[in-house]
């Protein structure tokens, strides 16, 4: 090999170091943010129950306060009551087939 060609062979190498180097970096950064992203999404899975959660205690409050009476209290109950009766009744003839 001749000088030149040594020149270009070193050349090459120190090219696919810094390729090599800057994969792994990015390849660590990836990972990362794989990472994060999974921690978003669990976070999110917990907010989205949460929210839920509230909205089942918020229905149930203001069935609560329909009960107790009001202003079309006891309209709203009614309409709600009949609205759960049907529920079960899909429920039990889900249950029951």
């Amino acid at each position: 090999m001749n000088a030149e060609q040594q020149k270009i062979f070193d050349s090459l190498r120190e090219k696919i170091k810094k390729i090599i180097s800057v994969y792994e970096s990015e390849k660590e950064e990836n990972n990362k943010l794989i990472s994060e992203k999974e921690e978003l999404v669990t976070q999110l899975i917990e907010r989205e129950e949460e929210y839920k959660s509230l909205l089942k205690k918020y229905e149930l409050l203001k069935l609560a306060k329909s009960f107790a009476g009001g202003d079309g209290g006891a309209h709203d109950a009614k309409i709600k009551i009949n609205r759960m009766v049907r529920e079960i009744d899909k429920c039990i003839a889900l249950a029951s087939k």
